[in-house]
């Protein structure tokens, strides 16, 4: 059977599940403002139940955050949130977090170096590569700008 790339389309698209756009949006921004919520919970009871300062409280937040996505993770329950959440888990610190302890938590059968070591970053790894390497060309950019 011989079809070219736009007979393959538009097959493809004909049999193709339709994907619900908006519930899946509605799902995302429920899910993803519930986290923010919870996420404002945790700094305003760092900041006036417990007496910190604005960014104790702030740095608390973070790390409470990522210590929930990762504790989830391996536990097997945020993949689970995340399938009917979508992108709403993807609020950039637990969605990172997750990126980070998934591939760990998978290759830790194969030891903690070749394993854990070598596999931590397979995902994260080109979110820092490039995003560090956009913060500078664009440090570049900008001090150029400054300069002139």
């Amino acid at each position: 059977m011989n079809i070219d790339k736009k007979q393959y389309k538009k097959y493809a698209d004909a049999h193709a599940p339709k994907s619900p756009v908006v519930k899946d949006c509605v799902k995302a921004f429920l899910f993803g403002g519930a986290i923010c919520a919870l996420a404002q919970g945790f700094h305003d009871v760092y900041l006036k139940l417990c007496g910190l300062t604005e960014e104790t409280s702030a740095t608390l937040t973070s790390v409470t955050l990522i210590f929930i996505a990762v504790l989830l993770t391996a536990i097997g329950v945020f993949d689970k949130i995340a399938k009917h959440a979508g992108a709403g888990t993807l609020v950039p610190i637990t969605g990172f977090a997750n990126s980070v302890v998934s591939p760990a938590i998978d290759s830790k059968a194969e030891g903690f170096v070749l394993g854990v070591g070598a596999k931590i970053f397979t995902v994260a790894g080109p979110v820092l590569l490039y995003g560090t390497l956009a913060g500078a060309i664009w440090g570049v950019i900008y001090w150029i700008i400054g300069v002139l």
